[in-house]
Protein backbone atom coordinates (compact mmCIF):
# COMPACT_ATOMS: atom_id res chain seq x y z
CA UNK A 1 0.00 0.00 0.00
CA UNK A 2 1.34 3.47 -0.82
CA UNK A 3 2.52 5.20 2.34
CA UNK A 4 3.17 8.86 3.14
CA UNK A 5 6.10 9.46 0.73
CA UNK A 6 4.30 7.88 -2.22
CA UNK A 7 1.07 9.79 -1.57
CA UNK A 8 2.95 13.05 -1.04
CA UNK A 9 4.76 12.56 -4.37
CA UNK A 10 1.35 12.21 -6.03
CA UNK A 11 -0.03 15.26 -4.18
CA UNK A 12 2.90 17.48 -5.16
CA UNK A 13 2.60 16.31 -8.76
CA UNK A 14 -1.11 17.03 -8.94
CA UNK A 15 -1.01 20.42 -7.23
CA UNK A 16 0.37 22.54 -10.11
CA UNK A 17 -2.11 21.05 -12.58
CA UNK A 18 -5.19 21.06 -10.35
CA UNK A 19 -4.92 24.24 -8.26
CA UNK A 20 -7.26 26.70 -9.94
CA UNK A 21 -8.47 24.15 -12.51
CA UNK A 22 -12.13 23.80 -13.48
CA UNK A 23 -13.64 20.36 -13.92
CA UNK A 24 -15.28 20.21 -17.34
CA UNK A 25 -16.55 16.62 -17.35
CA UNK A 26 -16.35 13.39 -15.38
CA UNK A 27 -16.40 9.83 -16.74
CA UNK A 28 -17.03 6.99 -14.28
CA UNK A 29 -16.08 3.67 -15.89
CA UNK A 30 -16.30 1.51 -12.77
CA UNK A 31 -18.45 2.36 -9.73
CA UNK A 32 -16.27 0.17 -7.52
CA UNK A 33 -13.98 3.21 -7.42
CA UNK A 34 -16.74 5.12 -5.62
CA UNK A 35 -17.14 2.90 -2.56
CA UNK A 36 -16.62 5.94 -0.31
CA UNK A 37 -19.23 7.95 -2.24
CA UNK A 38 -22.46 6.37 -1.05
CA UNK A 39 -24.73 8.50 -3.28
CA UNK A 40 -23.41 6.80 -6.43
CA UNK A 41 -21.94 7.78 -9.77
CA UNK A 42 -24.64 10.21 -10.98
CA UNK A 43 -24.35 12.27 -7.79
CA UNK A 44 -20.55 12.18 -7.96
CA UNK A 45 -20.59 13.54 -11.53
CA UNK A 46 -23.21 16.20 -10.76
CA UNK A 47 -21.24 17.53 -7.79
CA UNK A 48 -18.01 17.84 -9.76
CA UNK A 49 -18.85 19.07 -13.24
CA UNK A 50 -18.28 22.82 -13.36
CA UNK A 51 -16.53 22.94 -9.97
CA UNK A 52 -13.21 24.72 -9.39
CA UNK A 53 -10.40 23.05 -7.46
CA UNK A 54 -8.73 25.28 -4.86
CA UNK A 55 -5.68 23.18 -3.95
CA UNK A 56 -4.46 19.62 -3.35
CA UNK A 57 -3.92 18.59 0.27
CA UNK A 58 -2.80 15.50 2.16
CA UNK A 59 -2.90 14.00 5.62
CA UNK A 60 -1.23 10.63 6.10
CA UNK A 61 -2.26 8.44 3.17
CA UNK A 62 -5.34 10.50 2.20
CA UNK A 63 -5.51 13.18 -0.52
CA UNK A 64 -8.23 15.76 -0.97
CA UNK A 65 -8.98 18.64 -3.34
CA UNK A 66 -11.19 21.37 -1.81
CA UNK A 67 -13.75 22.82 -4.20
CA UNK A 68 -14.71 26.48 -4.48
CA UNK A 69 -18.11 27.03 -2.92
CA UNK A 70 -20.41 29.92 -2.08
CA UNK A 71 -21.87 27.91 0.80
CA UNK A 72 -21.39 29.48 4.26
CA UNK A 73 -20.23 26.18 5.77
CA UNK A 74 -16.90 24.47 5.14
CA UNK A 75 -17.77 23.30 1.63
CA UNK A 76 -16.78 20.03 -0.06
CA UNK A 77 -13.73 18.30 -1.47
CA UNK A 78 -12.77 15.38 -3.69
CA UNK A 79 -11.25 12.78 -1.36
CA UNK A 80 -8.90 10.13 -2.67
CA UNK A 81 -7.38 7.02 -1.12
CA UNK A 82 -5.07 4.92 -3.30
CA UNK A 83 -5.70 1.66 -1.47
CA UNK A 84 -3.28 -1.08 -2.51
CA UNK A 85 -2.73 -0.17 -6.14
CA UNK A 86 -4.46 3.11 -6.96
CA UNK A 87 -2.85 5.64 -9.27
CA UNK A 88 -3.67 9.27 -10.09
CA UNK A 89 -2.18 10.12 -13.45
CA UNK A 90 -2.01 13.33 -15.49
CA UNK A 91 -2.70 12.80 -19.18
CA UNK A 92 -3.75 14.73 -22.25
CA UNK A 93 -7.55 14.62 -22.64
CA UNK A 94 -7.36 12.60 -25.87
CA UNK A 95 -5.04 9.94 -24.42
CA UNK A 96 -6.39 6.40 -24.70
CA UNK A 97 -7.79 4.77 -21.59
CA UNK A 98 -5.23 3.44 -19.13
CA UNK A 99 -5.20 -0.20 -18.14
CA UNK A 100 -7.45 -0.54 -15.05
CA UNK A 101 -8.82 2.99 -15.56
CA UNK A 102 -11.83 3.57 -13.28
CA UNK A 103 -12.53 7.32 -13.38
CA UNK A 104 -11.38 10.20 -15.58
CA UNK A 105 -11.74 13.91 -14.79
CA UNK A 106 -11.47 16.34 -17.71
CA UNK A 107 -10.19 19.67 -16.42
CA UNK A 108 -9.10 23.04 -17.77
CA UNK A 109 -6.29 24.94 -16.06
CA UNK A 110 -5.73 28.68 -16.68
CA UNK A 111 -2.03 28.08 -17.43
CA UNK A 112 -1.70 24.44 -18.50
CA UNK A 113 -4.87 24.22 -20.58
CA UNK A 114 -6.98 21.09 -20.85
CA UNK A 115 -5.82 17.98 -19.01
CA UNK A 116 -7.18 14.65 -17.85
CA UNK A 117 -6.77 13.24 -14.36
CA UNK A 118 -7.06 9.47 -14.48
CA UNK A 119 -7.77 7.28 -11.46
CA UNK A 120 -6.57 3.77 -12.26
CA UNK A 121 -6.66 0.90 -9.79
CA UNK A 122 -5.82 -2.71 -10.53
CA UNK A 123 -7.07 -4.21 -7.26
CA UNK A 124 -10.01 -1.80 -6.77
CA UNK A 125 -9.33 -1.14 -3.08
CA UNK A 126 -8.80 2.58 -3.70
CA UNK A 127 -11.60 5.09 -4.11
CA UNK A 128 -12.68 8.67 -4.81
CA UNK A 129 -15.56 10.54 -3.21
CA UNK A 130 -17.02 14.00 -2.73
CA UNK A 131 -17.16 14.72 0.99
CA UNK A 132 -18.06 17.59 3.31
CA UNK A 133 -15.26 19.58 4.91
CA UNK A 134 -15.38 19.94 8.69
CA UNK A 135 -13.23 21.95 11.14
CA UNK A 136 -10.06 20.31 12.42
CA UNK A 137 -10.17 19.30 16.08
CA UNK A 138 -7.21 21.52 17.01
CA UNK A 139 -8.02 24.49 14.77
CA UNK A 140 -4.74 24.12 12.89
CA UNK A 141 -4.25 23.73 9.13
CA UNK A 142 -5.56 20.30 8.13
CA UNK A 143 -2.45 18.96 6.41
CA UNK A 144 0.20 19.44 3.75
CA UNK A 145 -0.86 21.65 0.86
CA UNK A 146 -3.51 23.67 2.68
CA UNK A 147 -3.52 26.46 5.21
CA UNK A 148 -7.21 26.00 6.03
CA UNK A 149 -8.37 24.29 9.25
CA UNK A 150 -10.87 22.22 7.25
CA UNK A 151 -10.66 18.49 6.59
CA UNK A 152 -12.96 15.97 4.86
CA UNK A 153 -15.21 14.21 7.36
CA UNK A 154 -13.88 10.86 6.10
CA UNK A 155 -10.35 11.89 7.08
CA UNK A 156 -11.08 13.72 10.35
CA UNK A 157 -10.37 10.64 12.49
CA UNK A 158 -6.91 10.15 10.95
CA UNK A 159 -4.06 11.38 13.14
CA UNK A 160 -1.56 13.94 11.92
CA UNK A 161 1.59 12.51 10.40
CA UNK A 162 5.07 13.06 11.89
CA UNK A 163 6.06 15.48 9.10
CA UNK A 164 3.10 17.76 9.92
CA UNK A 165 4.12 20.94 11.80
CA UNK A 166 1.11 20.42 14.08
CA UNK A 167 2.07 16.85 15.03
CA UNK A 168 2.42 16.65 18.83
CA UNK A 169 5.59 14.86 19.93
CA UNK A 170 4.64 15.10 23.60
CA UNK A 171 1.14 13.74 22.99
CA UNK A 172 2.67 10.85 21.05
CA UNK A 173 5.09 10.07 23.89
CA UNK A 174 2.27 10.24 26.43
CA UNK A 175 0.13 7.89 24.34
CA UNK A 176 2.92 5.33 24.12
CA UNK A 177 3.17 5.16 27.91
CA UNK A 178 -0.33 3.65 27.99
CA UNK A 179 0.20 1.16 25.16
CA UNK A 180 1.41 -2.35 25.95
CA UNK A 181 1.20 -3.36 22.27
CA UNK A 182 4.34 -3.93 20.23
CA UNK A 183 5.84 -0.68 19.02
CA UNK A 184 5.52 -1.68 15.38
CA UNK A 185 1.80 -2.26 15.80
CA UNK A 186 1.52 1.19 17.38
CA UNK A 187 3.41 2.83 14.51
CA UNK A 188 0.85 1.38 12.10
CA UNK A 189 -2.11 2.78 14.08
CA UNK A 190 -3.37 5.59 11.83
CA UNK A 191 -5.42 7.00 14.70
CA UNK A 192 -2.23 7.75 16.62
CA UNK A 193 0.30 8.54 13.88
CA UNK A 194 -0.57 8.48 10.19
CA UNK A 195 1.27 7.82 6.96
CA UNK A 196 3.59 5.09 8.24
CA UNK A 197 3.01 1.59 6.88
CA UNK A 198 4.91 -1.67 6.91
CA UNK A 199 7.91 -0.53 4.86
CA UNK A 200 8.72 2.65 6.75
CA UNK A 201 7.94 1.15 10.16
CA UNK A 202 10.58 -1.53 9.55
CA UNK A 203 13.09 1.00 8.24
CA UNK A 204 12.53 3.43 11.12
CA UNK A 205 12.80 0.75 13.81
CA UNK A 206 16.00 -0.56 12.22
CA UNK A 207 17.49 2.94 12.14
CA UNK A 208 16.50 3.52 15.80
CA UNK A 209 17.84 0.06 16.86
CA UNK A 210 14.48 -0.89 18.39
CA UNK A 211 13.06 -4.42 18.16
CA UNK A 212 9.60 -4.32 16.51
CA UNK A 213 8.03 -6.39 19.31
CA UNK A 214 9.20 -4.11 22.11
CA UNK A 215 6.15 -2.99 24.14
CA UNK A 216 5.52 0.67 23.38
CA UNK A 217 5.18 1.47 27.08
CA UNK A 218 8.66 0.05 27.75
CA UNK A 219 10.39 2.69 25.60
CA UNK A 220 12.14 5.51 27.41
CA UNK A 221 11.60 9.14 26.47
CA UNK A 222 15.04 9.14 24.83
CA UNK A 223 14.15 6.05 22.79
CA UNK A 224 10.82 7.53 21.65
CA UNK A 225 12.53 10.78 20.64
CA UNK A 226 15.15 8.81 18.72
CA UNK A 227 12.43 6.77 17.00
CA UNK A 228 10.48 9.88 15.96
CA UNK A 229 13.68 11.43 14.59
CA UNK A 230 14.39 8.30 12.54
CA UNK A 231 10.79 8.07 11.30
CA UNK A 232 11.10 11.62 9.98
CA UNK A 233 14.53 11.00 8.47
CA UNK A 234 13.34 7.84 6.69
CA UNK A 235 10.21 9.56 5.35
CA UNK A 236 12.19 12.58 4.15
CA UNK A 237 14.73 10.41 2.35
CA UNK A 238 12.00 8.30 0.76
CA UNK A 239 10.18 11.45 -0.35
CA UNK A 240 13.37 12.85 -1.89
CA UNK A 241 13.81 9.60 -3.82
CA UNK A 242 10.24 9.53 -5.12
CA UNK A 243 8.94 6.81 -2.80
CA UNK A 244 9.31 3.04 -2.93
CA UNK A 245 8.32 1.07 -6.03
CA UNK A 246 8.56 -2.72 -6.13
CA UNK A 247 6.39 -3.07 -9.24
CA UNK A 248 4.40 -0.96 -11.68
CA UNK A 249 1.53 -0.39 -9.24
CA UNK A 250 3.03 2.65 -7.50
CA UNK A 251 4.03 5.50 -9.83
CA UNK A 252 3.89 9.28 -9.72
CA UNK A 253 1.43 11.36 -11.79
CA UNK A 254 3.65 10.96 -14.85
CA UNK A 255 3.83 7.18 -14.51
CA UNK A 256 7.40 7.11 -13.18
CA UNK A 257 8.52 4.80 -10.37
CA UNK A 258 10.28 5.88 -7.18
CA UNK A 259 13.70 4.48 -6.31
CA UNK A 260 13.84 4.36 -2.50
CA UNK A 261 13.77 0.54 -2.77
CA UNK A 262 17.52 0.78 -3.45
CA UNK A 263 18.01 2.48 -0.06
CA UNK A 264 16.17 -0.06 2.10
CA UNK A 265 18.19 -1.41 5.01
CA UNK A 266 15.76 -3.94 6.49
CA UNK A 267 12.43 -4.24 4.67
CA UNK A 268 12.40 -7.05 2.10
CA UNK A 269 15.97 -8.08 2.93
CA UNK A 270 15.29 -11.26 4.90
CA UNK A 271 18.42 -13.46 5.01
CA UNK A 272 20.69 -10.72 3.68
CA UNK A 273 23.46 -9.18 5.81
CA UNK A 274 22.55 -6.19 7.95
CA UNK A 275 24.19 -3.08 6.44
CA UNK A 276 25.22 -2.00 9.94
CA UNK A 277 26.58 -5.13 11.66
CA UNK A 278 26.67 -7.83 9.00
CA UNK A 279 24.32 -10.19 10.83
CA UNK A 280 21.41 -11.72 8.91
CA UNK A 281 18.20 -9.72 8.61
CA UNK A 282 15.31 -11.79 9.95
CA UNK A 283 11.88 -11.98 8.36
CA UNK A 284 9.00 -12.74 10.74
CA UNK A 285 5.23 -12.99 10.31
CA UNK A 286 3.35 -9.93 11.52
CA UNK A 287 -0.38 -9.14 11.15
CA UNK A 288 -0.74 -11.11 7.88
CA UNK A 289 2.39 -9.32 6.65
CA UNK A 290 6.08 -9.53 7.46
CA UNK A 291 8.49 -7.73 9.74
CA UNK A 292 12.15 -7.37 8.84
CA UNK A 293 14.72 -6.57 11.51
CA UNK A 294 18.25 -7.34 12.66
CA UNK A 295 18.23 -9.50 15.83
CA UNK A 296 21.78 -8.39 16.60
CA UNK A 297 21.23 -4.62 16.26
CA UNK A 298 17.62 -4.55 17.41
CA UNK A 299 17.71 -6.58 20.58
CA UNK A 300 14.44 -7.24 22.36
CA UNK A 301 14.91 -5.95 25.90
Amino acid sequence: MPELPEVEVVRSGLAPAMTGARILAVAVHDERALTRHAAGAADFVARLEGAEVLTVARRGKFLWMPLASAAPAGGTAIVGHLGMSGQLLLRRPETAAERHERIRLYVEHPVHGELAVVFADQRTFGSLAVDALVPTADGRAAGWGTGEPLIPSQVAHIARDPMDDAFGDRAFRDALRTRSSAIKRVLLDQNLLSGVGNIYADESLWAARIHPETPASALSTIAVNRLLAEVRAVLEKALAEGGTSFDAQYVNVNGQAGYFAHSLNAYGRGGEPCPRCGGPIRRASFMNRSSHFCPRCQKRR
